[in-house]
């Protein structure tokens, strides 16, 4: 296998394409799982994609990410309807679920793979990230946020059984819901 063109195709941009009106955007925080489910409950979030971004190696799997042996993130993938979810409202919801001062690592997750990050596709995109984590630095005064603000590379979709993982009913059977503005608290591991 040659390393070097495998890295280049993981390393280059995001070319996927959002739907007619739609906007995409990444985000890392933590275990997928929960994250997905906060985003896929945000009005005027129209698809929600966990998966795997940031790394070296193409086509990684679960088992490849967790090895740390690729520096990919989990990661979700928003697709959203600007005229009616604007950007500024994901980074919202980005910071409310997990906390932007521990370097890869959200509760007992630890690894590269659970880094906070935010994984832009437009220079608007990159400049409200950018001013959001300033303003939300403020707020966070002990600590220094070490959140990752950078340019959205390949996506790799997560395999099938880790898609809207919590609200098919999880490791528990017991389903979470993916209605829009529901804000049940989300049982996640970690």
């Amino acid at each position: 296998m040659d390393t070097s063109s495998s890295s280049s195709i993981a390393q280059g941009p995001d070319n996927d394409t959002p739907e007619p009106g739609q906007q995409f955007s990444q985000f890392g925080a933590g275990c997928f799982w929960g994250v997905e489910l906060a985003f896929h409950r945000v009005p005027g979030v129209t698809k929600t994609e966990v998966g795997y971004s940031q790394g070296f190696s193409h086509n990684p799997t679960y088992k490849d990410v967790c090895s740390g042996k690729t520096n990919h993130s989990e990661i979700v993938r928003v697709q959203y309807d600007p005229k009616q979810c604007s950007y500024e409202n994901l980074l919202d919801e980005f910071w409310a679920r997990h906390d932007p001062t521990t370097l890869n690592r959200q509760g007992n997750d630890v690894g590269t793979q659970y880094r906070s990050g935010m994984y832009f596709y437009t220079p608007e995109q990159e400049k409200a990230a950018q001013e959001s984590m300033e303003q939300h630095q403020k707020l966070v005064t002990r600590k220094k946020i070490v959140t990752e603000i950078l340019p959205a590379k390949k996506f790799y979709r997560g395999e099938e059984y880790h898609q809207l993982y919590l609200a098919k009913g999880d490791r528990s059977g017991l389903k979470q819901s993916t209605d829009k503005g529901c804000n049940d608290p989300i049982r996640c591991y970690g």
